[in-house]
């Protein structure tokens, strides 16, 4: 019987199951070792089988599209096109983001008390993240350029915080198979296709246990957050909780005012955004639940070409691409976080620190890894960059797990909405975009 419920409505059973779980276990007083130790290892499993797939299937498809094109030009033309338009979507994600903080001021909402509590709780892991900072902070201003460039492709390979580079070998490797003979391009070329493939079936085999990773992943969420102490916890959160509702106001307007209008301005077509997003809806709740486009990754790509119609060639260039250097969500909660911290420390920011965190967010929507967390880092870089004590991260640690999940999921709709763009620009006609009597319906 289960077996007959598709694939996306058992991820969302799984997810609304551990809500319920998650939650039952608070208000009963269940052990939490019994969540750690029995639950907990369910979910770090499967995130650990996707990602474990991440670096082969950007390798592979990247390779095979690439070595597809059979035209430098064409790859010049797409690269360009796809690097423009997310420095685009991330430029109007960080504009919403301050806009909508400092509309909203949360900041200025938060009690002394509060402040102080937060900063207690969270004093260690504001430590950790500074250190972390500070590495970056001392790198060169090309640092990040230099970064791109792997000492160790192996190394590289085995890191997912390290994609960026993989994916600067990949197109390499690329354009090197374009350069060589055919009769020694079609062997390599057919070895990569055929492990992309492979790789694709792997993920159906792991995708079998994505509703009870995604149950474990929420339950576990819940329970940790929680601590020994919900009722303070609970309370913390509460106090956050128009901090929380400024980010998702901000992401809503990316997801249902931004990226429809870039559709129809790129694309001049009619349609249905209910259907694009039951056409990534299984990517978007694995980003959601693990907190990474790159464990989403492989998902994504699936979504986009069997959904939409995105050919592989637009989508094994596109979408690695973008899960390493589009962070629209990362970047407008950067932006909401940074004014926000400032406000509730009585810090006014003037507009020469605004704009500082525009560019400052920019770039490190670049450099970010498609890992949780990794916003915090640069978060720290933009508190550092506008003269804001660094001690203010403490505020938004509470409520970042589950903001984190949101903005992941932005992040992934944002770059399913360039692959349809990319690919429409280049000729394709795809399923979503076709003309259609009835009028569009966006919502």
């Amino acid at each position: 019987m289960f077996k007959k419920i598709p694939l996306h409505s058992q991820i969302f059973l799984g997810l609304i199951l551990g809500l319920v779980v998650g939650l039952t276990f608070i208000f009963t007083n269940v052990p939490q070792w019994i969540t750690l130790e029995l639950i907990k290892p369910i979910g770090e499993i499967f995130v650990r089988a996707l990602k474990m797939v991440a670096a082969p299937l950007v390798i592979a498809s990247l390779i095979c599209g690439i070595a597809n094109l059979s035209d430098i030009s064409k790859l010049s033309r797409m690269g360009t096109k796809t690097i423009g338009i997310y420095i685009l979507t991330t430029t109007f994600a960080i504009t919403i983001g301050l806009v909508t903080v400092n509309l909203l001021q949360p900041g200025k909402l938060i009690s002394p008390k509060t402040r102080s509590d937060i900063e207690a709780k969270y004093s260690q892991d504001v430590k950790a993240k500074k250190e972390q900072a500070e590495e970056v902070k001392e790198q060169l201003v090309l640092q990040p350029l230099i970064e791109m460039v792997p000492e160790n492709f192996v190394k590289a390979a085995s890191e997912n915080s390290r994609m960026l580079q993989v994916v600067f070998f990949a197109v390499l490797f690329g354009v090197a198979l374009l350069k060589i003979p055919e009769n020694k391009r079609s062997p390599v070329v057919a070895f990569f296709d055929g492990l992309n493939h492979v790789v694709l079936k792997i993920i159906d085999f792991i995708m079998i246990i994505s509703p009870y990773g995604v149950f474990s992943l929420i339950c576990t969420l819940l329970v940790e957050v929680a601590g020994d102490d919900p009722n303070k916890v609970w309370g913390i959160l509460k106090s956050l909780g128009f901090y929380a509702l400024t980010v998702i106001i901000g992401l809503l307007i990316m997801v249902l005012v931004v990226y429809p209008m870039l559709l129809r301005v790129f694309t001049r077509k009619n349609f249905s955004y209910k259907a694009f997003f039951k056409g990534i809806e299984r990517a978007l709740l694995l980003a959601f639940s693990s907190s990474s486009s790159a464990a989403a990754l492989p998902i994504t790509i699936e979504c986009v070409e069997k959904e939409f119609g995105v050919s592989e060639e637009v989508s094994s260039f596109v979408l690695p691409l973008g899960a390493t250097m589009n962070m629209d969500g990362t970047s407008l909660y950067q932006a909401v976080a940074a004014v926000f911290i400032s406000h509730a420390l009585g810090y006014d920011l003037s507009l020469g620190q605004q704009l500082t965190i525009v560019f400052t967010a920019l770039l490190a929507s670049i450099g970010s890894a498609a890992v949780p967390g990794a916003g915090l880092i640069m978060l720290l870089i933009i508190l550092e960059s506008i003269g804001v004590p660094s001690a203010g991260l403490a505020l938004v640690l509470g409520p970042d797990r589950i903001l984190d999940m949101c903005r992941t999921a932005v992040n992934v709709t944002g770059d399913a909405t360039v692959s349809m763009i990319i690919a429409t620009t280049e000729g394709e006609k795809l399923k979503i975009l076709e003309d259609k009597k009835e009028t569009v319906e966006v919502e």
